[in-house]
Formats: C-alpha cells, sequence, structure tokens
C-alpha cells in the first residue's frame, strides 16, 4: 500500500531559468525505506522540499495517505518528519527547550512527549546535554537531536536528508540500527537520502536514482550495484610494475601500490583474465575479488 504518491511532479525556476525536477512519479511504500540518491544538483533537495511543502511545485501532485498536499497540507504534514544535517536549531534555545517546544506543536500530550524525549535522548547519549543551549552543541551532537526531533512525534512518514553526514562511524552505525528498528517496530516509511552507499545498501529496500532532474533508475541495491559491471581483483603479485605494464597494454583499468595490483573488469571476464595473466608467465600468491558495488554504480552514473 502506497503511503506517498508523487505524480509527475515538475519545478521550473525562472531566474535563472532552470528546471530543477523534470515530471518525476514514484511510491513510497507502508513499512518501506527507499533511498533516494543522486549527484549534486540531481533534484533531490529540491524534491524534499516540496514532500516538505516548503517550496510549491510548478505542477504536479504529492499525495499521502491518499489525501493531496494542495488542499490537507496541515493533516498530512502533522504525520511527518524530517530530519536533515543541514538544518539548524534555534541556538539560544537549550536541547530539552527545542525538542519540547517541537513536540508541542506537533499536539503531542506533555505526559507522552516527557517519557520520548528522556528515553530518546538517553538512547543518543544526549541526556547529560538537555540543558546546554543548541548554539553550543558539535555537529554531530546537533545532528542526533535532530533525529530525536523528527522521531519524538512518531511520524508515518520520515523524509532523512543525510542524517549521518555528521556523525562518527560508531555514532552513525547506531543511528542506522535506529531507523531500521522504527521502520519494523513503528511502521514508519522512509524516504532516505545519503553520499554513503555502504549505509544506502546496508539500510533501503529500493533505490530510486536522479539525474538532472529525472529518475534514471529504481531498483534493489544489489541490482543497481551490478549495473556497474565491475568487480575489483587485488593481487600480491612478485613482479607489480611488470603485472601493471601488462594489464595496462590489455587496457584494462589497473592500479598498483607496492606488491599489490587492483584490477577492475566486468565479473564474466575474471577467469580469462587469470588464465591470460598465468599464461603471460605472471604468479600471484594472493587474490581476493569483490563484486561490484553501489558506490561503483554511483560513480558511474555521476561520470
Amino acid at each position: 500500500m502506497a503511503i506517498l504518491t508523487v505524480n509527475n511532479l515538475y519545478k521550473k525556476f525562472s531566474n535563472p531559468d532552470f528546471v530543477a525536477v523534470d515530471g518525476i512519479s514514484f511510491e513510497l511504500q507502508k513499512g518501506q525505506v527507499l533511498g533516494f540518491l543522486g549527484p549534486n544538483g540531481a533534484g533531490k533537495t529540491t524534491t524534499i522540499q516540496m514532500l516538505l511543502s516548503t517550496m510549491t511545485p510548478t505542477s504536479g501532485d504529492i499525495i499521502y495517505f491518499g489525501k493531496n498536499l494542495k488542499t490537507d497540507r496541515s493533516e498530512i504534514l502533522s504525520k511527518v518528519g524530517f530530519a536533515s544535517t543541514y538544518v539548524s536549531l534555534p541556538g539560544k534555545l537549550t536541547v530539552y527547550e527545542n525538542l519540547s517546544f517541537y513536540g508541542q506543536l506537533y499536539g503531542v500530550p506533555h505526559i507522552i512527549l516527557k517519557e520520548r524525549l528522556e528515553r530518546l535522548l538517553k538512547k543518543f547519549d544526549m541526556w547529560s546535554l538537555k540543558d546546554r543551549r543548541a548554539g553550543t552543541l558539535s555537529a554531530g551532537q546537533t545532528t542526533r537531536v535532530m533525529l530525536i526531533k523528527a522521531f519524538c512525534i512518531e511520524p508515518e512518514v520520515m523524509l532523512l536528508d543525510e542524517p549521518t553526514a555528521s556523525l562518527d562511524p560508531d555514532v552513525a552505525q547506531e543511528v542506522l540500527n535506529f531507523i531500521k528498528e522504527q521502520q519494523k517496530q513503528q511502521g514508519v516509511s522512509i524516504l532516505f537520502t545519503s553520499h554513503k552507499m555502504d549505509e544506502v545498501a546496508q539500510i533501503c529496500d529500493n533505490v530510486l536514482v536522479l539525474k538532472k532532474g529525472t529518475i534514471i533508475a529504481h531498483d534493489t541495491p544489489e541490482k543497481l550495484a551490478a549495473l556497474a559491471g565491475l568487480a575489483h581483483i587485488e593481487l600480491i603479485v612478485e613482479s607489480p610494475e611488470a603485472v601493471l605494464s601488462w594489464c595496462r597494454n590489455q587496457n584494462m583499468q589497473v592500479t598498483c601500490e607496492g606488491s599489490v595490483v587492483n584490477v577492475q573488469l566486468e565479473e564474466q571476464a575474471i577467469a580469462q583474465f587469470l588464465v591470460k595473466l598465468v599464461q603471460a608467465g605472471f604468479t600471484y600468491n594472493q587474490i581476493s575479488i569483490d563484486k561490484p558495488t553501489l558506490e561503483d554504480y554511483f560513480l558511474h552514473i555521476s561520470r
């Protein structure tokens, strides 16, 4: 069941004359985590702003819960949460004042809000900082508060714009675990943007890929990765410079660092490559082969 339906969404700016989003259509299913990817300037942020009604589409429809955002804005947005690394908090208010004010705006009863905020602040290791002014927080701490703010209303739809961009790897993994937990326990539907392809592959059920304002792909992370077509082969060899030269003569994508030679090949060409390498008189002491990744696909479409 589609919780969010976008039909022919189009956004054109007049000064300068520029089409940011060019007639895109997609659905976000109930309980789904949908990745929203694309190089800078692809139209991701513009789309999210239109989904939040902070920017008006030139044309097209946005339907949440079977209702049009144009006519039922207040009712819809009371069920939609948003968190972004790039949005700041009122700096003179404390962490707790920010969160409490936001929860009250969404009509969360005081007793329930108090319990949720304590639970979430402790979960994100921010309880000891609840009385600190928001303007004094680090980027990572601010990001955690933004996530608490978004989830404390227990939304039905969550729009997450690079929620881990300012976080250390261990904290980022905790955030991803929390997002998956919310998806499973609360059934929240999530639109997730990130430039960290390993995160997208880990957390998203499906991925939309935007380029120059249009959707160029929509599939699972695994199937999109396979489209990149290149596997990574790492060889530890006795004559790295000679192997490097030989690979280049074969017009292969190859790099060398010390005794390690890295080759990129289509998966189906790996066996033939290894046979030819041995026939050319080269030997290797160790080999590892990695399948194409979502990162490979992203770099491919960016180019």
